[in-house]
């Protein structure tokens, strides 16, 4: 054993890593291609059994790849969905931005509409989500001008973030200039909210009533889509993938051979492989973490 740390400590030092930076080292293994046949992927997200959902957005279609190493087409007609999240129940929470709502769609395909409007107004376009584990759905609307609208303009003009719970929608924070990518931690209590406009990446603290409080940065980086592992580091999006630590110490870059990297989620039976959606392609690879869940 001894031997093999010696042999890996030079192998990183050859590389000009530091013993720090390797052993900080989130991957495992190479970067897998699962499937490049789409033309747009989104919405990476995971069911307790570490099946993978993800979107291909433009073919309006949801896919499933299974622990088994299957890729099926889960759903046509897919109201144009974008991010995803499995809630406690096993429903697919999707941003349906064809009509600008947010659907649960159950196991079997059939859908329930959950929110239209935020109050008499057609919502921007929900982007990306997260379930707390309460059930509380919190989602991001920024307005991203769509070629299968028929509007030209936004009904509403602020760019927020908003809570849905026992029916009822509630903004919790507007002051955005595009805010995208969310992720909640395991236990409830931490929210990160991606401003892609203003390229910042913001931690609140979620109170017992969902309201967020101590809105703080955490990091100089925008993100499409984002994750958490086990060990509080946090996964964004865009030019391949960034890894930081708790604190926002950048520790690691993940390449991704795409124009454009645009989510990621924790799948398969242990949650120790990262998905990445990166425009026409998906991919997996390998982690010492494991999915924060």
């Amino acid at each position: 054993m001894m031997a093999y740390i010696r042999y890996t400590l030079l192998i990183a030092a050859a590389l000009g890593l530091g013993t720090a930076a390797w052993a900080q080292s989130v991957t495992a293994g190479p970067l897998e291609l699962i499937s490049d046949q789409f033309r747009f992927t989104e919405g990476p997200a995971a069911d307790e059994e570490g099946n993978v959902f993800f979107t291909d957005q433009p073919n309006n279609t949801i896919w499933k790849y299974d622990v088994h190493g299957t890729l099926s087409l889960f759903m046509d007609n897919a109201g144009r969905s974008n991010g995803l999240y499995v809630d406690g129940t096993g429903r697919l929470i999707a941003c349906a931005d064809e009509r600008n709502q947010l659907w649960a769609i159950h196991p079997d395909g059939s859908v329930d509409t959950l929110i239209t409007h935020y109050r008499d107004s057609l919502l921007n376009g929900p982007n990306d989500v997260w379930v707390s584990p309460t059930g509380a759905i919190y989602f991001t609307d920024p307005y991203y001008q769509r070629n299968y609208w028929t509007r030209t303009a936004p009904d509403i003009q602020q760019e927020a973030v908003y809570l849905y719970r026992n029916g009822q929608t509630t903004r919790l924070d507007a002051d955005f200039d595009k805010p995208n990518g969310i992720i909640g931690s395991a236990d409830g209590k931490l929210l990160y909210v991606a401003d892609i406009g203003a390229n910042k990446t913001y931690r609140y603290r979620v109170a017992a009533d969902g309201s967020l409080t101590d809105k703080q940065l955490f990091v100089e980086q925008g993100s499409d889509g984002m994750a958490l592992d086990s060990d509080g580091n946090l996964y964004l999006t865009g030019r391949g993938v960034t890894v930081y630590d708790r604190n926002g110490k950048k520790i690691e870059q993940i390449d991704v051979p795409a124009g454009w990297t645009a989510n990621v989620c924790f799948g398969g039976p242990d949650r120790d492989f990262l998905f990445i959606t990166a425009s026409e392609k998906v991919f997996k690879i390998k982690t010492r973490t494991v999915g924060d869940r």
